[in-house]
């Protein structure tokens, strides 16, 4: 799920039950409100009970693409037009105009409980003949007449706590899935977002151990709550966060928290990834900006219509000109701004050239796409524990090893002494700056 409630530009609706073989049809989410809101309200209510149905009618729908509640258990669809589990549509119907001219001045508007994140799942019913928890349609009517605004009328059905979010940023809808199956080495939001998750997660099952440190990157401990994730729920015991295990992870991290219904546990910014900024744009500082910059500028070697950039941490023209020269060469909205989308497109494309190249240990070589970290094994770790048992001869404060392809203490003693050595954070984690660091000295050494 995504870290910022949006609207999505579209929504899926199965004309059906969930379960029922139906067509699928895809329309503008506000005409898709405008359809639900002549299909359960009358136009003749009092102007507070039509946007309060409309308030309720918006959340309900943005909850169900926040929590990927149908994709999640395997639907190729956002919502049904079936009343016994969402709301109603009818394919083709007449729009009343004073409904339309409301929705089109508050469709970027959803209800939230205070202190949460999540568009709160508003249920209703008509009110008339039928008993539910949530919203009673018929009666807003009788509190419109009394003077209540469309906020107070959803308060007195959903709690004096919940609030109206107004001016939400509109989006194309796309799945949460990154894309590429996430395995050890792994790092960025996406993992994150799958170690917050698999945490709640065992608060219901004791047996998925909880992973406490590295957050944000795919290091043992996770593939461990991952396998055990998979192996509670049936999946194919791997430790590797494929399709079917993103989207299980989300639907039982949906139920647990009770995300999609009324009485939801809450999402809070302690709930979702934090370690990618949202957006990165001229201007902003830092060492994101050298993740960014150092795969745009190894890119840069391989694609001539990518520039080769400095990697000095200062998003500035150059570093602007080269994101949206990127954005431009595979086929993304041409902005100059790295967020979610073009993060991850930069990084799948830079971990494409990783595949074709071989890590050497006797020069230095471009970072592996994956973080080296205590615990990894392979030929990067072998390449890394030659550089630095080579950088050792010149800098005696960083400690001799012997290369073996095991990252064990001594490798992490090695690279916490370069870190400090060369101002970089001491924490034992190669990523790509400290790899860069690391390689590219080597290399100057060497010649």
């Amino acid at each position: 799920m995504p870290n910022e409630p949006f609207i999505p530009a579209t929504i899926t609706v199965h004309l059906g039950r969930p379960d029922q073989p139906a067509e699928n049809v895809t329309v503008p989410f506000p005409e898709y409100i405008k359809n639900v809101a002549s299909s359960e309200i009358y136009p003749t209510w009092p102007e507070s009970a039509i946007l309060a149905n409309i308030y309720a009618q918006i959340s309900f729908a943005l909850n169900r693409i926040y929590t990927e509640w149908y994709p999640s258990q395997g639907y190729d669809f956002d919502i049904t037009n079936s009343t016994a589990f969402d709301q109603s549509f009818i394919k083709g119907r007449n729009i009343y105009e004073n409904i339309s001219q409301l929705v089109d001045g508050v469709f970027n508007s959803y209800v939230r409980r205070r202190g949460n994140l999540e568009p709160l799942f508003t249920a209703y019913c008509s009110g008339r003949g039928v008993t539910c928890q949530g919203l009673k349609q018929w009666d807003t009517v009788a509190l419109a007449k009394a003077g209540y605004t469309p906020l107070q009328i959803l308060q007195t059905f959903y709690g004096d706590d919940v609030e109206i979010v107004q001016g939400a940023p509109v989006r194309i809808n796309s799945p949460s899935y990154p894309g590429v199956p996430l395995r050890m080495g792994d790092f960025g939001n996406a993992v994150q977002e799958i170690q917050i998750r698999l945490n709640r997660i065992a608060r219901n099952y004791p047996s998925i151990p909880m992973v406490t440190e590295n957050f944000g990157i795919f290091d043992k401990a996770t593939e461990t709550a991952v396998k055990k994730f998979q192996q509670i729920f049936g999946l194919t015991v791997d430790g590797i966060v494929g399709n079917a295990t993103w989207y299980r992870i989300g639907y039982i991290y949906t139920s647990i928290k009770r995300l999609a219904e009324l009485n939801s546990e809450g999402l809070t910014y302690s709930d979702v990834p934090w370690r990618f900024p949202e957006i990165l744009r001229q201007g902003d500082t830092g060492m994101d900006v050298r993740i960014v910059q150092y795969f745009l500028a190894v890119m840069g070697r391989y694609y001539e219509s990518l520039p080769v950039i400095s990697v000095d941490g200062d998003f500035g023209p150059e570093t602007e000109r080269a994101v949206t020269a990127f954005q431009r060469l595979f086929g993304l909205q041409e902005d100059g701004v790295v967020g979610p989308v073009t993060w991850n497109e930069i990084y799948r494309a830079y971990r494409g050239i990783v595949a074709d190249q071989n890590v050497d240990p006797s020069r230095g070589s471009i970072f592996p796409g994956t973080v080296l970290l205590r615990g990894s094994t392979g030929q990067a770790v072998l390449a890394l524990q030659s550089y630095l048992s080579a950088i050792a001869d010149d800098f005696p404060q960083i400690p001799k090893i012997t290369p073996d392809g095991i990252f064990g203490p001594a490798t992490d003693a090695a690279v916490r002494a370069f870190q400090e050595e060369f101002g970089l954070t001491p924490n034992g984690i190669v990523g790509a700056i400290t790899w860069d660091a690391i390689s590219s000295l080597y290399d100057d050494l060497r010649d």
